[in-house]
């Protein structure tokens, strides 16, 4: 009997590698996940990623980057002393215990913030930037609206469990993105143990794939009753970084097995491309009406870089639409077609085609402006 069920199980395994469709990684228990190539933004694999839900503690994916944004714009320093207040002490939840006036540099809050997730400490660095949460929660989601996370509202800087407080895995598929550019946080990501005080206060990494998994960059672990288990990590090898998130998984070994299998997914099925482009079909468009006949269009975003399947590139399609004519005056900058690459019928790489030069609409002073200049050039 074991050995039957041993059979079936090799047979599950290889039945799901060969012959399901490659757009299935697994059976997804979590909520919502989805798997993105962080520099380029495509979407390798999803599930209800654009489904409103609870975040917990990858709340502080925000909290951090702006923290990052402040100490490149020589706003905050590492060294800073910075005093807790009441309020911060009064938090609930992972805390290294601040006690109300205890004097912490920004460094060490950092660090209590990003490996062991203290929520004292990122209440106090808010205060310490913003003048108060609420202050810098305004802040939170100003950023929010500029990066385009437009399912994502923050109620408060750490993850606490609010209506009003929930993103999408799209979204912080998004911030993990920017945050990840940021150098400054890297070795800490990494740090699996450390202390504070002098050693009297343990720090252990909420996030256990940065002791197991090949290339991890770092990410913020979440979990409430509300939101379940959540993760958002980061890893890179070669060329490709990829963004993991998953939500609303049923337990701690499941939203870490389950990212494992996302970045396995990626990194094993997937290689940066960059498109080439063919001179020959990118002619000149008619003008009318402007003191030029026809404009040279060009590509907007030149060797562009995507994402495909592996071994896949000779199956990449181009395509090339542009606009009849213009009409004078014709802007810098103005669409005059699209550049598509498309692999398997779906999108990978779209590029705008657009005038590089101004052309002025033709009137009386124009024309016999350029009938003079003719006339004197000979």
């Amino acid at each position: 009997m074991k050995k039957l069920v041993c059979i079936l199980s090799c047979f599950t395994l290889w039945a799901a590698a060969f012959l399901l469709p490659s757009e299935t990684v697994y059976a997804a228990s979590a909520k919502a996940e989805i798997l993105v190539e962080a520099e380029t933004g495509q979407v390798l694999f999803s599930q209800n990623c654009d489904k409103k839900l609870p975040m917990a503690s990858i709340t502080k994916t925000m909290s951090l980057l702006i923290c990052a944004e402040e100490i490149e714009a020589g706003k905050l320093a590492l060294e800073d002393k910075i005093k807790a207040s009441s309020y911060a002490s009064s938090a609930e939840g992972s805390v290294i215990w601040l006690n109300a006036g205890e004097e912490m540099t920004a460094a060490e809050l950092l660090e209590a913030v990003i490996v062991s997730s203290a929520n004292d400490a990122c209440i106090a660095l808010a205060e310490h930037i913003s003048g108060s949460e609420e202050a810098f929660v305004k802040r939170m989601n100003e950023r929010a609206k500029e990066l385009g996370m437009t399912d994502t509202r923050y109620a408060n800087c750490v993850g606490y469990d609010d209506n009003l407080h929930y993103s999408t895995a799209r979204d912080i598929a998004v911030v993990t993105a920017e945050l990840m550019k940021h150098e400054v946080f890297r070795g800490w990501m990494l740090t699996w143990l450390d202390y504070l005080r002098g050693g009297e206060t343990q720090l252990v990494n909420t996030n256990k794939l940065i002791r197991t998994y090949n290339g991890i960059l770092g990410g913020k672990t979440g979990t409430t009753d509300n939101a379940g288990c959540c993760l958002t990590v980061c890893a890179e090898r070669g060329d490709m970084r990829l963004v993991a998130v998953t939500l609303g998984c049923a337990d701690d070994d499941e939203r870490f097995s389950t990212a494992k299998e996302l970045l396995d997914y990626g990194f094993g099925g997937f290689e940066k491309f960059t498109p080439e482009t063919d001179y020959t079909k990118i002619k000149p468009i008619k003008v009318t009406h402007g003191t030029e006949q026809e404009i040279d269009p060009v590509i907007k975003t030149q060797g562009g870089e995507c994402v495909i399947k592996k071994g896949r590139s000779a199956d990449v399609k181009y395509e090339y639409t542009f606009v009849e004519q213009c009409e004078a005056p014709v802007e810098v900058g103005q669409f005059l077609g699209e550049y598509l690459v498309t692999l398997d019928g779906a999108e990978v790489f779209r590029s705008e085609i657009i005038a590089t030069k101004e052309i002025p609409r033709m009137n009386f002073w124009k024309c016999l402006w350029l009938i003079v200049s003719e006339m004197t050039s000979f």
